[in-house]
């Protein structure tokens, strides 16, 4: 066939309504792919600063909590990535997963000192820039996890997009300051009483049990202080913290912040007051026997809503006790109130608002 009759052929309606189509096709079906890798939602386990590992992922979802850079979020005292497969942040990232976000969740000693916390979520944070590709992070940290992010936001600002302090004790904790308080009671010629020893140890052993649940190899195991845990949560410690890292706190105990954004990099919180949220939740009990040591000042078992007040304040008044503001005991929060996970996912919605 001549080059004229092939041309002839090619051009005639029937073959280039086909091709029309089979383009048509191939532009559509590339524009599904773009679209559900832009609104793919990730959750990552990351559980030292050595790397992460894929958790779960979803393409075709929402995009409702697509923000521009990762979520990162960072577990309190006692904390976990994963514990006998149940989240710290309990159905949490999943659910900021379903709108579209890229979820890291990271692993630091669950008992030490918060500088030291911060420096390991720190290298954790690069990692996962480095993995991302991302030049910058929204951090969430729960409680002492408030601290570490504030000390990453601090130490390494570029890395920082957002900080959202959940619960967290910025000015300590009334609870801290009084264990602190027994256990230097408790002395004798400068040392530990038996009980006081064998209860340190016993976070030295809790804490590497979460370090092993979290699929920390047992060769790297990350160092355990109970006592200087304790005592980063304590009023006289953050007077100190606040001084090194004063942004977007409020000048005075109750005050309300007067700074938002600082360096560049937008702070938040919120927190709840309240401990027996949920008469089938067993840790509300515990939370109410804490919460005595506040007095008539409003907190949820750990800590006050005063000390829970960093950046622009959400509200620090949630129907929420400490555990409820990571959904914990496996969600018994309290009925009838906003619950946790929607929570932080109108939080999430409102970094992506922001352009974070």
């Amino acid at each position: 066939m001549t080059l004229k009759n092939r041309l002839r052929v090619a051009l005639t309606p029937s073959v280039f309504v086909s091709s029309l189509g089979a383009i048509g096709a191939g532009v559509l079906l590339m524009a599904l792919q773009t679209t559900s890798a832009q609104a793919a939602g990730q959750y990552y386990n990351c559980a030292n600063a050595t790397g992460c590992k894929m958790v779960d992922s979803k393409y075709f979802t929402s995009n409702h909590t697509d923000t521009k850079y990762p979520i990162v979020m960072a577990h309190g005292l006692v904390g976990f990535t994963k514990l006998l497969g149940i989240d710290y942040f309990y159905g949490i990232p999943q659910t900021l997963m379903s709108g579209g976000s890229e979820v890291y969740a990271t692993k630091t000693s669950s008992f030490n000192d918060s500088r030291v916390r911060g420096e390991q979520l720190l290298q954790q944070v690069k990692t996962i820039s480095a993995i991302s590709g991302s030049p910058k992070v929204n951090l969430i940290g729960h409680s002492h996890g408030g601290h570490d992010i504030r000390y990453v936001a601090a130490v390494e600002p570029k890395y920082v997009a957002s900080v959202t302090a959940v619960a967290s004790p910025e000015q300590g904790a009334a609870l801290a300051d009084w264990v602190v308080e027994q256990i230097d009671n408790d002395r004798v010629n400068g040392e530990y009483n038996i009980a006081t020893k064998a209860a340190l140890s016993l976070f030295g052993f809790l804490g590497n049990f979460m370090d092993l649940n979290a699929g920390i190899p047992i060769d790297k195991l990350q160092e355990q202080d109970g006592f200087g845990a304790v005592t980063a949560l304590t009023t006289d410690y953050m007077v100190d913290f606040n001084r090194e890292f004063p942004a977007a706190m409020p000048s005075s105990y109750c005050g309300q912040p007067k700074d938002t954004k600082v360096n560049g990099i937008n702070y938040y919180s919120f927190s709840g007051v309240g401990q027996v949220t949920n008469i089938l939740d067993p840790i509300d009990y515990v939370l109410l026997a804490t919460s005595q040591v506040f007095k008539n000042d409003p907190n949820d078992g750990l800590v006050s809503a005063c000390s829970s007040r960093l950046g622009y304040v959400i509200r620090d008044d949630y129907k929420m006790n400490h555990m409820d503001s990571v959904n914990q005991l496996l969600g018994l929060v309290a009925w009838g109130q906003p619950n946790p996970k929607t929570v932080y996912r109108d939080q999430v919605n409102r970094l992506k608002n922001a352009n974070l």
